[in-house]
């Protein structure tokens, strides 16, 4: 038991802690100098930068002192003197730890010579949204738009340059060219020299925009959100001299949301800019979604409760210029799938007595309530994986939707076990808070998977896929649910390369974080896991899918759809409908039989049937 990789250790603690069961005292020092093996000195600064914000370090003097040297590497080549290194390795993790919300103050760090300092004492937020370059791909995206983009972006246009504002909300469902339309927009102004501000709800869709951030992290909403609160920004902050100075702000998949959010940045709006009598302070906004797709989400809410929560139900939703984009959903997915998916999604699609709806057939993966249906349906989706892995194309461009978490992590461990590579194996060390007498053991403890946490044990292996847990480093496209592959791993640190959205191709280090459970109620007690905050993405909850645009798609209905637009968004995420199938398993409740329907355009018979939630007030707006 002593004896670990054919070394024999001193004592049992020693072996536990080279086995990853139990947590080293050195664990952070020893993260550092793993991922100082990668040799990527920028890397390692905003490693040492998350570790700083995330993981409680004891001695980060220390942690600087004994890793300044690698965290340096790429300075020291090209600049002889050790003071202006390390001022330069200062100046890069203030701007790290800015961006993550945090100054460099606040830590024992030594201190900063702002004569470094060639920002001249600017906001960060300002130099960081001045400074971005327009892709020379998208400043012709304007003479592409649809008659129906060319009116919004016309119109959008009008409101900036009059200087008079506007609130406008973009509608449209998945395919008819909304990021296109705000591509066309970002390239216009900002090559300009204007300021375009890039948000979303969703930290996927925030990826896939030009420099896009989450409305959270840019606008300081605050978690706890209640009728009548503020952003918590101040009006001297770099966040509210960013929204005086912006042109135009875009917050795309706003339907997820809940409107409380909308009217605090609506509140705050109004105070920085002294116009309390307008919306938004007189500013030109867009929103942007689909109400077809999921609402906000209301823990144990009622259909009223949530409908009362969508920016459907908010005092400014009467005060938006309502923009509608239908055109090119028909070529992106087929003409009849095309009419089947707004079916669905406005929720007109014929049901049999028991509210059932039925499935294309040629969509469906026939169930026959054997074991073998899942691995059919991964066949499907997966197909030749073991000679695809090294391909992040392929394995980033497929997914299985399903349901809940329970069936998410079924998948997610059949595939592993399929996939080849060097593995390696995780365990997280799960602890409660104020609880002197141990009234909740670590073994009961690891029992545990709440929602939004990492399992206690962590499968990985090279080349596989995951997705971040948390919002680390929103500036730097470290979102949560970020898809990435993982590159590398040690002990202590895991290399990942972030694969969609406009950071693809960065390589990141991800160490051990604390992490508790966003619901506290969910507990008697305060539970914490310090784990690699990363799932497998094999397969993902329907609700984290939102947002995304995933080429290959697998839908595993082992139960029904329990929420307004799950239907519609499994449906919709796939570029075509011969790139989607479904797997509905019979039950007494999804299998209910109905004389096949055929059309004229439609001859197809459907044979598989489940149910479609659709709550129609919020599409009647």
């Amino acid at each position: 038991m002593q004896t670990v990789d054919s070394v024999l250790c001193e004592t049992l603690r020693e072996a536990a802690e080279k086995r990853g069961l139990i947590e080293a005292d050195n664990a952070l020092d020893e993260c550092l100098t793993e991922a100082e093996q990668f040799a990527m000195p920028s890397s390692l600064r905003r490693l040492f930068a998350t570790i700083l914000v995330f993981c409680e370090p004891g001695d980060p003097r220390g942690l600087w002192d004994r890793h300044l040297e690698g965290m340096s590497d790429d300075y020291r080549r090209s600049i002889t003197c050790p003071i202006t290194v390390e001022q330069k390795v200062l100046l890069d993790i203030r701007r790290m730890l800015q961006s993550m919300g945090k100054e460099i103050t606040s830590f024992p760090l030594p201190k900063m010579d702002e004569t470094y300092d060639d920002t001249g004492g600017e906001a960060r937020e300002i130099i960081e949204e001045s400074s971005i370059a327009v892709d020379i791909e998208d400043t012709s995206l304007a003479s592409s738009l649809n008659p129906e983009q060319r009116s919004a972006y016309d119109e959008i246009l009008a409101a900036v340059d009059s200087g008079t504002g506007g609130v406008f909300f973009v509608d449209g469902p998945g395919g008819t060219g909304k990021t296109f339309l705000y591509r066309a927009l970002f390239a216009k102004l900002r090559g300009e020299e204007k300021i375009a501000v890039a948000t979303a709800t969703a930290g996927i869709a925030a990826s896939i925009m030009p420099r896009g951030r989450t409305a959270r992290s840019r606008f300081k909403i605050p978690l706890n959100i209640v009728d009548g609160v503020s952003c918590s920004f101040t009006k001297q902050s770099g966040t509210a001299k960013l929204l005086r100075m912006a042109s135009l702000r875009i917050w795309d998949e706003a339907t997820m949301t809940k409107r409380q959010a909308i009217e605090a940045l609506d509140n705050s709006m109004r105070n920085i800019m002294g116009r309390r009598d307008r919306p938004f302070g007189g500013k030109t906004v867009v929103f942007g979604g689909d109400f077809r797709q999921v609402l906000p989400v209301v823990r144990k809410g009622t259909r009223d409760q949530i409908i009362d929560a969508s920016l459907h139900s908010s005092y400014l939703w009467e005060r938006m210029r309502h923009l509608k984009l239908v055109t090119n959903m028909r070529a992106h997915s087929g003409p009849w799938f095309a009419d089947f998916l707004l079916c669905v999604g406005n929720g007109t699609e014929e049901a049999d007595e028991e509210g059932n709806i039925r499935l294309p057939e040629d969509v469906c993966v026939p169930s026959t309530d054997k074991e073998s249906d899942i691995e059919r349906l991964i066949d499907h989706v997966f197909p030749a994986l073991n000679t695809s892995v090294a391909d992040p194309n392929y394995i980033t461009s497929r997914a299985i939707l399903t349901t809940k978490n329970d069936n998410v992590n079924n998948i997610n461990m059949r595939m592993i076990e399929r996939f080849n590579g060097e593995e390696m194996i995780y365990h997280s060390f799960d602890s409660v808070e104020d609880d002197p007498h141990d009234y909740y053991p670590p073994e009961f403890l690891n029992t545990l998977t709440p929602n939004g946490l990492p399992p206690h044990v962590l499968k990985l292996k090279i080349n596989c896929p995951v997705i971040l847990l948390g919002n680390i480093d929103p500036a730097n496209g470290l979102f949560n649910d970020t898809r990435l592959i993982v590159r590398g791993f040690q002990k202590n640190a895991i290399d990942a390369e972030i694969v969609l959205g406009q950071q693809a191709g960065k390589r990141v280090f991800l160490p051990r974080i604390p992490l508790c459970p966003s619901d506290d109620d969910m507990f008697p007690f305060r539970f914490k896991r310090k784990q690699f905050p990363i799932r497998l993405s094999f397969a993902m909850t329907i609700n984290k899918a939102q947002g995304q645009t995933i080429p290959i798609v697998g839908v595993y209905l082992p139960e029904l759809v329990f929420s307004h637009g799950q239907l519609y968004v499994a449906l919709s995420r796939a570029t075509a409908r011969r790139n989607i199938k479904i797997l509905a398993v019979k039950n007494d409740e999804n299998a209910k039989k109905s004389k096949p329907r055929k059309t004229k355009k439609q001859k197809t018979s459907l044979v598989s049937t489940t149910k479609n939630i659709v709550y129609k007030e919020v599409l009647n707006a």
